[in-house]
């Protein structure tokens, strides 16, 4: 069976449900699941809404982010998704789960995945401010 289970760039809402189905395994002892949601601040300033874009490049970003965190861990299933499109207050936003033998290498394996999509994935985000100001911040940092 393929490692990994789901990517995907989406512009609909995210299922956590989906996602932990997607990498159930038994083989693994330990399974993560990251979710990222819309928070109500960013540097202390006060935030209404964002709204995510990626560039058409984002999916084969994904998949070559996925493959090498298969390739460096004992990965036995892997899913990643992102969602792009206007989303509000705790909306998630981002989903990564990996299921390994092991706890901890699970936790490394999951803390890889989601720390390169945000690095190496060409997607942005456009935060909205309370004040009426915007900002774009790049997820690849």
């Amino acid at each position: 069976m393929e490692v990994i289970r789901l990517l995907g760039i989406r512009d609909s809402a995210l299922s956590v449900d989906e996602v932990y189905s997607a990498v159930g395994d038994h083989a693994a002892g330990g399974t993560t699941i990251f979710i990222g949601t819309v928070r109500d601040q960013d540097h202390g300033k006060p935030v209404t809404r964002l709204s995510y874009s990626a560039h058409p490049s984002a999916e084969s970003e994904l998949r070559r982010v996925a493959e090498k965190v298969a390739a460096d861990f004992p990965v036995t299933a892997l899913a990643a998704v992102h969602r792009v499109g206007d989303l509000e207050l705790g909306d998630i936003a981002v989903i990564v789960a990996v299921a390994c033998p092991h706890r901890a290498e699970a936790f490394a394996a999951s803390r890889r995945l989601i720390d390169d999509l945000k690095s190496e994935v060409p997607i942005w985000k456009n935060q909205l401010f309370v004040d009426g100001s915007a900002e774009w911040v790049g997820a690849c940092e």
